[in-house]
């Protein structure tokens, strides 16, 4: 491979980001690589610093413009901090309500100091809240239902085809209905989806919490086909992901999903359970 396609390459591994930075920085040096201006006139009309031109320019001639990509530090990501100092300040930034990035610095310099530790500074706190995951912040601030509508669908809708993959979800509904006593209750719905096409494949309303049979009921209407032409979705999914039953429920569920005319043999449902 030359060395022309090396650099070529090498710029397309970089992000978007990093591609405009350095389109930016030829932008600079173009007048003098292509007509002859002088470095200091160039600068000057860019209204950047004369040193940082002629280190742009160094590494262009030495890299090409993968060579004006901002270098990244070998250490980024690395704390010089004790392990357990940090910890205690990720911990700290996933307490609900979070406290200020003041408090936590506050706190962590003082534990420091009684500790022989280092102190942190108050960027060395900022960056080690900022890169926890943004997930796992939902998850610690807002409580797994805000995670499971912010990530968990996105995470998940990774299907190449239809069936390759069914989620099962549930919710309570925002309406009340009369149960069986006469009273106001909300009801829960149970819905399959199909990741590849997010069509609904079968769903299930039911009063009182979910359960395996619930579960049940909406994935065999999920599996058979429907009365109504309209509503196509049907098979056999390659994944199944079911909140709250255990994987051991589904012994307890396959009689329900799986009753009817055409149902599989004993030994085809253990083949598709393993």
């Amino acid at each position: 491979m030359d060395q022309e396609q090396h650099m070529a390459l090498a710029l397309a591994a970089c992000t978007e980001e990093e591609r405009q930075q350095a389109m930016a920085r030829f932008a600079v040096l173009r007048p003098h690589i292509n007509e002859g201006v002088l470095l200091s006139e160039a600068a000057r009309d860019a209204g950047v610093p004369l040193r940082s031109v002629q280190r742009w320019l160094a590494r262009y001639r030495a890299a090409g413009l993968v060579g004006l990509v901002r270098a990244k530090r070998s250490d980024m990501g690395n704390h010089k901090l004790p392990a357990e100092l940090v910890a205690l300040i990720e911990g700290m930034a996933l307490r609900k309500p979070r406290p200020s990035i003041a408090a936590m610095h506050r706190q962590m310099t003082a534990l420091a100091t009684q500790r022989n530790w280092t102190p942190p500074s108050y960027s060395s706190v900022y960056g080690i809240v900022r890169r926890l995951s943004p997930a796992m912040v939902t998850l610690a601030q807002e409580g797994p239902a805000a995670f499971r509508n912010r990530y968990e669908l996105i995470y998940r809708h990774r299907a190449a085809c239809p069936n390759a993959i069914w989620q099962a979800d549930h919710t309570l509904l925002d309406i009340m209905v009369l149960d069986a006593n006469g009273e106001a209750v909300r009801p829960w719905l149970t819905i399959i989806m199909d990741d590849y096409s997010r069509a609904i494949a079968g769903y299930a309303i039911f009063l009182g919490a979910p359960a395996a049979l619930q579960t049940a009921l909406a994935l065999r209407q999920a599996m058979w086909s429907k009365p109504n032409a309209a509503w196509p979705v049907c098979g056999i999914p390659d994944v199944l992901y079911v909140e709250y039953v255990p994987r051991n429920i589904f012994h307890v569920m396959w009689p329900f999903v799986l009753c009817g005319p055409s149902a599989l043999s004993s030994e085809e449902i253990r083949q598709f359970l393993t």
